[in-house]
């Protein structure tokens, strides 16, 4: 099993492995999030784009690229509809394309969201910081939902972006889905070169999309597009470095346990890199001899601005990303020792913080030193 399947697709190969010998009682119950932890209902609503300015980096034929954007907003709306995390369809491509026996195929469909579908977005003109998500490579914007729906209940407006061909099943409102034509591409390790940039492309046409003079979504008023930063899990969290190097509007960024291996050059310029950047993992991106990720020394040594380093005891590489609480609801070891519950909410609050420091510019402890609140979390 080849490298790209270690970061894109161990969380939910643990799932198959052991939903299948797991227990049908609990597998059978509705998979569910977290709560969001701030003063603000979420609102949420999908928008297609589409970017003719470009073809698309896995289908060259195709002389545009077109995306799927979920954004998450507060809202003053009481009562609706939740969201749905993935239609049955997309649910089951999702089963069928990562080779899940045992797996129920609807079960991603069943997820229970907070946010409510379509409500209409609350807040005074241009008072929003911005965050852009980035799921790990074959994963889908929703992976990241738990995360979305608490940056929303706490003022933010936030973006979380389905690279199209990148995963098992992407929908467009016309009903095609598309289905992972990267996958067929992925054997060697520079192909992660060009995700990254294909990523970082991606994140700046969402930008132009969210912020420019004709935007895609009705509540475009409320963003500060002054005040943007960029969050990823895996391949995503790579991608935010990518990102912020191409366009100056990404304020500060968080890489959740992705490596940033290119199979080339780093993504870093010789000049250094002056914005706040947060890396965020589990322990196997310790700064130790053990560490199994060397490129993270390279890049961070690289980083010229605000930085820190930080792990995350008892986690492994789902562990930022809603699979690793489905995984605890299905009575699967994934061979964590925190909690999916428990790692969801420290990597919530050191989004939250990080955000609030170098966007809103509260000043957060939580990132100057260690938390007796949260003593998992190691500083390098």
């Amino acid at each position: 099993m080849g490298e790209k399947r270690v970061w894109g697709c161990a969380l939910v190969a643990a799932l198959v492995t052991l939903v299948a010998a797991g227990s049908p009682a609990r597998a059978s119950e509705p998979l569910h999030l977290t709560a969001p932890t701030g003063p603000h209902r979420v609102g949420a609503t999908d928008l297609y784009v589409k970017d003719t300015s470009r073809s698309d980096p896995w289908v060259p034929s195709q002389n545009y690229r077109e995306l799927m954007v979920t954004v998450w907003y507060p809202t003053d709306a009481r009562r609706g509809t939740a969201t749905e995390y993935l239609s049955a369809e997309e649910s089951r491509l999702m089963v069928t394309g990562k080779g899940l026996e045992g797996v129920p195929p609807e079960i991603f469909s069943t997820v229970r969201t907070y946010a409510l579908a379509g409500a209409p977005p609350a807040g005074r003109a241009r008072s929003l910081p911005l965050v852009v998500l980035s799921p790990g490579y074959t994963q889908p914007r929703a992976t990241l939902t738990a995360l979305a729906e608490d940056l929303a209940s706490h003022g933010y407006v936030v973006a979380g972006v389905d690279h199209t061909y990148e995963n098992h099943a992407i929908t467009f409102p016309d009903g095609r889905i598309a289905g992972c034509v990267a996958c067929e591409q992925d054997s060697e390790r520079p192909f992660f070169g060009k995700l990254y940039q294909s990523r970082a492309a991606d994140v700046s046409f969402v930008i132009d999309r969210l912020t420019g003079r004709h935007p895609a979504w009705r509540g475009s008023r409320l963003i500060d597009a002054t005040r943007i930063g960029m969050s990823g899990h895996s391949a995503g969290g790579a991608s935010a470095i990518a990102a912020m190097v191409r366009d100056p509007r990404i304020d500060a960024g968080i890489n959740m346990d992705g490596t940033t291996d290119t199979g080339g050059a780093s993504m870093i310029p010789p000049a250094g890199f002056p914005r706040p950047f947060l890396w965020f993992g589990a322990p196997h991106h310790a700064p130790t001899p053990e560490g199994q990720d060397p490129w993270w020394d390279r890049d961070h040594a690289a980083m010229t601005g605000w930085k820190r380093w930080m792990t995350v005891a008892g986690t492994v590489h789902a562990s930022t990303s809603d699979l690793a609480l489905f995984a605890d609801q299905l009575g699967i070891d994934i061979g964590a020792t925190t909690s999916g519950e428990r790692a969801v909410e420290i990597m919530r609050r050191y989004n939250l913080a990080m955000f609030d420091q170098h966007l809103r510019h509260h000043p957060q402890p939580l990132l100057d030193a260690p938390s007796s609140r949260y003593p998992e979390v190691v500083f390098a």
